[in-house]
Order: structure tokens, then C-alpha cells, then sequence
């Protein structure tokens, strides 16, 4: 049997930056679609140096989310200069778990631990080769789902939808 029809399937990947993020961005949209990914970009589609990120980075959370709701693989990439106010837009939305990776060991602990479902990375932080290889970590990194993180990820979930700490 083929390594191909053994693959995992890649999931669908929703992409948001700001002004500081385009060049990645465009770099990223190439290089994953060329990779095989179905890549959705939010924008935005022309550059604006007084542009906010939040409505760009809200809207892929929100995709993302609203793909994993039915049924269909699917993570986020947010891009900034930092990317610290994208993972906190992201996160505004119920259900995303956004995550600020900036090697690949952060990269991989989000999504091996945290199952995280949006990945927020600084393009002023890193070249495109280090923000690509971040990124293919954070995309190609499984769950684990480890009693321990399952449990831990329910809580989160829990107060997110409650109020209730879970102790």
C-alpha cells in the first residue's frame, strides 16, 4: 500500500495578518497550497499600513471553528509583527485554543498538549524560513490526547462556555 493513501489528510488551513504579516502571509499561502493544503485567506488582500488585525484574525478564528463545528479538519495561522495581539483576538473566540509558537518546540507543544486550533506567529520575528518551519510544525503535529491534556482542555472548555472553574 501506498505511503499516499496512508497519509493523514491535511486540514483545511484559514489564514489571517495585518499590514506587518503580508509578506509571510503571501509566502505561507504559496507555499502551503503548494504543499497540498486548502488555504483559506482572510486578508487582507492589499496593503494598508493603518489596517487593524482584529477583524482579519476574528474572522479565521471564527472559520476555523465553525469547520471543526462541522466535521472538517481545519486550523488557523494569525500573523502580526509580534504576534501576540493576533493569538489574543483569536482567542476571543469560543472554541479556538490559539497558541504564540515562536520555535518549533513551542510549535509542537501547542498542538501535542494543548490541541491548539490556531497557531499566532510574529513576522517581524522571523525570517520566512524560520516562520515556515514553525508553521509545517504547528500544522503537521498531532494531538496526543493524553488522559491528562484531554482533562485539561475540558476545564478550559468548561469555563469557557460556564464561568466554572473546574478544579
Amino acid at each position: 500500500m501506498s505511503r499516499e493513501r496512508n497519509a493523514v489528510p491535511k486540514p483545511r488551513v484559514h489564514i489571517a495578518t495585518d499590514h506587518a504579516g503580508m509578506e509571510l502571509s503571501a509566502h505561507l499561502v504559496a507555499h502551503l497550497s503548494g504543499q497540498g493544503y486548502e488555504v483559506v485567506d482572510h486578508g487582507p488582500r492589499e496593503y494598508d499600513p493603518l489596517d487593524d488585525y482584529p477583524s482579519f484574525c476574528i474572522n479565521a478564528a471564527r472559520a476555523v471553528v465553525a469547520d471543526q463545528e462541522a466535521g472538517t479538519q481545519a486550523l488557523g495561522i494569525v500573523l502580526g509583527g509580534s504576534g501576540n495581539g493576533e493569538q489574543i483576538a483569536a482567542n476571543k473566540v469560543r472554541g479556538v485554543r490559539a497558541a504564540l509558537a515562536w520555535n518549533l518546540d513551542t510549535a509542537r507543544l501547542a498542538r501535542e498538549h494543548n490541541d491548539a486550533n490556531v497557531v499566532a506567529v510574529g513576522g517581524r520575528q522571523h525570517s520566512l524560513e524560520e516562520a515556515t518551519a514553525i508553521i509545517e510544525a504547528f500544522l503537521t503535529e498531532p494531538f496526543s490526547n493524553d488522559e491528562r491534556h484531554v482533562r485539561r482542555i475540558g476545564k478550559i472548555a468548561t469555563y469557557e462556555t460556564t464561568g466554572e472553574i473546574v478544579e
